[in-house]
């Protein structure tokens, strides 16, 4: 299958990109991942990147959809990918399928994974990290600590990231009603748009997911 997976930040996109791919026997093809790649191996549209983000400046279209054409030519996606993060414009969702008409392909859906925006400020800002080691993670909703501050591995002091705060949060949601949403009204003319309820449990979220993935295949 060749599935993009939309939704606000705060859905958990990357989380069911990883067990929906491996449930799906594809490869889990991620922007974040695209730039690490290729920035790390030096190619020719890393250093592009590079030298937009050292700037300061957003790294264009063009850039990003040559990334993600070179991803999706390689073997292990011959048989369907899921894209996280692109297209994340219309124009990209326009490159992507002038890319797969010319390959003789198609999307077989668009899975628009669904929560309400005050979900979504409530699951970032509650995030505390510990400042000894990033990788302990605490929610102090759904994962508080025992000890309020403390971490519960190494005893480090928890803290909000400045990306965490709701200011923030808030930002990044009016970005992506402008520039993202409008990808899901284009695949909606196109009928490939399936749209999940992304709260519960993780793997309560990969059922739904599955379930509805399978339908539009059986479809």
């Amino acid at each position: 299958m060749r599935i993009v997976l939309v939704g606000p930040p705060g859905a958990g996109k990357g989380t069911q990109a990883a067990f929906l791919a491996k449930n799906l026997s594809i490869p889990h093809i991620s922007t974040g991942d695209l730039f690490r790649a290729n920035i790390s191996q030096g190619t020719e549209l890393g250093k592009q990147a590079k030298a937009y983000m050292d700037a300061g400046n957003l790294v264009p279209d063009e850039v990003t959809i040559g990334m993600a054409k070179d991803r999706m030519e390689q073997p292990d996606a011959v048989n369907g990918f899921l894209l996280d993060g692109f297209p994340r414009n219309v124009a990209q969702a326009e490159a992507l399928d002038a890319m797969l008409v010319g390959e003789g392909m198609k999307l077989d859906a668009v899975l628009d994974l669904e929560v309400e925006e005050d979900e979504v400020v409530k699951r970032i800002a509650g995030r505390r990290i510990c400042r000894n080691d990033s990788a302990h993670v605490f929610h102090v909703t759904y994962a508080p600590p025992k000890s309020e501050g403390v971490c519960d591995v190494c005893g480090g002091e928890l803290y909000q990231r400045d990306d965490d705060s709701e200011g923030t949060v808030r930002k990044r949601l009016e970005v992506y009603h402008t520039q993202t949403e409008p990808i899901i009204d284009y695949y909606r003319a196109q009928g490939l748009v399936v749209t999940i309820s992304a709260l519960g449990k993780v793997d309560e979220v990969t059922g739904r997911a599955m379930e509805a993935l399978r339908g539009e295949k059986a479809a």
